[in-house]
């Protein structure tokens, strides 16, 4: 059986307490997206990941549903406790509470769908995370909810044909599928680096870049980096109640899944229908701003929320990107 792992990634520091917006979330512009009150209500993102500690303060009303694919507690379905922290830090940065203490997430108004797909170690079976995604896909909430996207820091080397199948089932049903790019970048854009299912053309590839802007020397690099977006000290939710400061392509996913939240959110306002995940890409890429480097390395460049918000008192009649 084909395995996939956890992206390698850095545990900097671990914090009882803290009352931040983390700076990665300021980076990306999210602060001028909540001012005109785009903050993903109604948006359920699904976390294939190690699982959440959904008794965190900042998370614990932010988990619509979840389920079990790994042989943890006996492969009970029902419990998707989070062993490793990696989950719970991504879930933090995807919707964490605002709630005038610890962190706020990116959307978080947005609700997240836990599906565990990797162990407490780290890594999991390829089959664990294809069951993940057509869940993912199928799966409808309480009130007629649906999955809009897919949030996933993880890969491995092998190309398998049916996660290939599964993700494509999931952007046919217009679900906006969002991967790490990998941490095994060489800082050299002239060598790809591929992790799958990042690697796929389907996916939205996320790269990492500092808080300075500049390009992670650990970022993959190849012609299907989509965009970038902060992977290096980024605070978030972590296990029994506490905060860390994680660095990975990892960690730059959840900014832009998140973001994905509150695009979908402003535009299906705006244009009154439902987007179909091209136009949701479109729009993804219409809020980003080119660094000063190959496209291996940045794809169309940094996500930038501010770049897109349209003012309530404007009045708009353009149709969506295509």
């Amino acid at each position: 059986m084909s395995k996939v792992g956890l992206i390698p990634f850095t545990i900097q520091t671990i914090v009882k307490d803290t009352n931040v917006i983390p700076p990665g979330i300021e980076l990306i512009g999210a602060p001028a997206a909540w001012e005109h009150g785009f903050k993903g209500d109604g948006i359920v993102i699904a976390v294939l990941d190690t699982g959440c500690d959904s008794n965190h303060a900042e998370l614990k009303n932010q988990i619509i549903d979840g389920y079990n694919f790994t042989t943890d507690d006996h492969g009970d379905p029902k419990k998707f406790i989070d062993y490793n922290g990696h989950g719970t830090h991504v879930c933090g940065t995807i919707c964490a509470e605002e709630n005038d203490e610890g962190v706020i997430g990116v959307a978080p108004n947005a609700k997240v769908l836990v599906l565990k797909v990797l162990a407490g170690q780290g890594y999991g079976d390829t089959k664990w995370v294809i069951e993940g995604i057509r869940y993912a896909t199928n799966w409808r909430g309480p009130n007629g909810e649906r999955v809009r996207v897919i949030s996933m820091s993880l890969g491995g080397k092998d190309n398998n044909p049916d996660l290939h199948q599964a993700i494509k089932e999931a952007v046919d049903q217009h679900i906006l599928v969002v991967c790490a790019a990998g941490n095994d970048g060489d800082g050299k854009n002239e060598t790809d680096e591929h992790a799958y299912p990042g690697a796929y053309p389907e996916v939205v590839q996320v790269g990492a870049v500092n808080l300075q802007k500049e390009i992670s020397e650990f970022s993959n690099t190849n012609k299907e980096i989509d965009l970038v977006a902060p992977g290096e000290d980024i605070l978030s939710t972590y296990l029994n109640n506490k905060f860390a400061v994680l660095s990975g392509t990892s960690m730059a996913t959840p900014h832009v899944s998140a973001a994905a939240a509150l695009i979908i959110q402003q535009c299906e306002k705006e244009f009154e229908r439902l987007l179909t995940e091209p136009e949701i890409y479109a729009q993804l890429i219409k809020r980003t701003v080119s660094l000063e480097y190959s496209r291996r390395f940045q794809g169309n460049g940094i996500l930038n929320l501010a770049s897109g918000i349209i003012s309530p008192t404007q009045n708009h009649h353009t149709a969506a990107a295509n």
